[in-house]
């Protein structure tokens, strides 16, 4: 599905630039001192979080594995942290089962979980411009709960001067997502009133930070628990789900950032302005099956003889917004929230502890 994207120059960062017009090549992080291996001093074998079959967190294994060795236009990366998303324990687990065309109809294609990560480069492919041995580097890459993981040049961008590692693996997929939705599906513009459904999750704490980063005014749906958190983000108003219903509200908004899905599309049509624009990212409970598909209709559907607009954002790995959302960083307009660590020993705890779907803000392995 293609989604589309902002009129030029409507959305604005608190800086006044247009998020599209950020230089996505000059973006280099200053040199710092790390402790990069040497490309002839990597080791033969590594450490890596691997599963032989699907299931639950109990099929995650420790396995000792030969390192990767990049190609032309690939990064081999010393792994220095790697976070956690739904899609992984979704790939772990095979479901729902339409994931299995993609990730292996018996058991997993890519034996090794995790999807996110950052740290530093040690060996780049003879096609490789962008980056150097030594670089402090984030982005995304199939495999990344491991101590080393070969990634496309093109997912990766610099990390930040001042951010950490653990800082870093958080941003990519859930930051991306939240770019494209509330940037792209939901065109979110100055000025803007702007609802969050799902707030203080993974997508969610992003999606607050950058709405508000683009001048909007933001009400984020969460529990009471999480109120202030979603404030200290950016939030103006908060409704907690646990006492209320959002469809209740009285405000009319132009964009509504969904990541929960806890009410049908159709329904929050009721609480959108004529010409709002609702961005579809996730959704609880989407059944074993095909899952998605089903997800992915509903708007669609809704959509259907309304003058609202109703979308899904199907997010795509992009450099160009890893060095947005780097800027974005650095500026201070946003920053991940790491709700906790753990080491890669652990991961199959982390995983279950990020299952239980009451995580705030991203779960990093170490």
């Amino acid at each position: 599905m293609t989604v589309p994207r902002a009129p030029e120059g409507t959305p604005m960062t608190t800086s006044d630039r247009p998020l599209h017009d950020i230089d996505t090549h000059s973006h280099r992080a200053a040199p710092s001192a790390t402790d990069a291996l040497p490309a002839d001093s990597v080791p033969e074998t590594m450490t890596a979080v691997t599963q032989a079959r699907f299931g639950g967190p109990e099929v995650l294994d420790l396995t000792t594995m030969p390192v990767p060795r990049p190609g032309p236009d690939r990064v081999l990366v010393e792994v220095r942290a790697a976070a956690l998303n739904p899609y992984d324990w979704h790939f772990m687990r095979g479901l729902p089962y339409l994931v299995r065309l993609q990730g292996g109809i018996r058991r997993p294609k890519v034996p090794v979980r995790g999807a996110d990560l950052a740290g530093v480069v040690v060996e780049v492919g003879e096609d490789v411009s962008d980056f150097a041995p030594g670089d402090r580097v984030f982005g995304s890459a199939a495999g990344s709960c491991a101590e080393f993981v070969v990634a496309r040049a093109t997912s990766l961008a610099h990390i930040p001067p001042a951010t950490s590692f653990v800082e870093a693996a958080a941003i990519p997929m859930a930051g991306y997502t939240a770019l494209q939705a509330v940037r792209d599906t939901a065109a979110v513009a100055a000025g803007d009133q702007v609802l969050v459904n799902g707030a203080s999750g993974g997508v969610g704490t992003f999606a607050v930070q950058i709405a508000r980063a683009l001048g909007a005014r933001v009400t984020a749906v969460s529990s009471a628990g999480n109120a202030d958190l979603v404030r200290s983000l950016g939030a103006e108003a908060v409704i907690d789900y646990t006492t209320e219903d959002f469809l209740e509200t009285t405000t009319r908004f132009d964009a509504v950032i969904d990541t929960v899905m806890t009410r049908s599309p159709r329904s929050v049509t009721r609480i959108m302005a004529d010409g709002g624009r609702y961005a579809l990212v996730g959704a609880l409970g989407i059944g074993d099956w095909v899952g998605p598909i089903s997800m992915w209709l509903r708007p669609a559907m809704s959509s259907i003889g309304r003058s609202q607009t109703l979308g899904v954002t199907m997010a795509k790995p992009s450099s160009e917004d890893l060095v947005i959302l780097a800027d974005m960083v650095e500026r201070g307009e946003i920053r991940p929230v790491i709700d906790r660590t753990f080491p890669l020993a652990d991961t199959a705890r982390a995983m279950e502890y990020l299952e239980a779907g009451h995580a705030r803000g991203k779960v990093v392995i170490t």
